[in-house]
């Protein structure tokens, strides 16, 4: 993988969470996929899962939302993205995420791994 290759990913992404449906998830992630929504909870494993994890996590394809990302390092095969999501309805509505992803050798992600952090979550000191 590289930038370009991750750029295009996670524009690949965001249209999918844009779309009715789930079809694009088989596009973007492996048929085995690790995904995991923060770094405490277990992996959800296999695009079918994912699929019912995302049609659950979405208000629809028409919520609205922002999305910036910036790639903080590709290394081979892992990407590490910081990613800002503001949602119009939800609460919290603003989200900075850390994604540390695994790519297969087709491009497609073996492994999402989301560090979510939202305003008012307890800092550690």
């Amino acid at each position: 993988m590289d930038r370009t290759a991750v750029e295009v990913w996670i524009a690949g992404y965001e249209r999918a969470w844009r779309t009715p449906g789930t079809q694009a998830l088989g596009e973007l992630f492996a048929a085995d996929i690790g995904y995991l929504v923060s770094p405490w909870s277990e992996p959800v494993v296999g695009v079918v899962a994912l699929e019912a994890l995302w049609e659950a996590g979405r208000d629809g394809p028409d919520e609205a939302f922002t999305m910036r990302s910036e790639i903080v390092a590709v290394d081979g095969s892992t990407a590490v993205v910081r990613v800002a999501v503001e949602y119009a309805r939800d609460q919290p509505s603003r989200w900075r995420d850390l994604w540390v992803l695994r790519f297969d050798p087709d491009g497609r992600c073996a492994w999402f791994e989301e560090w979510p952090f939202a305003p008012g979550q307890p800092d550690w000191h």
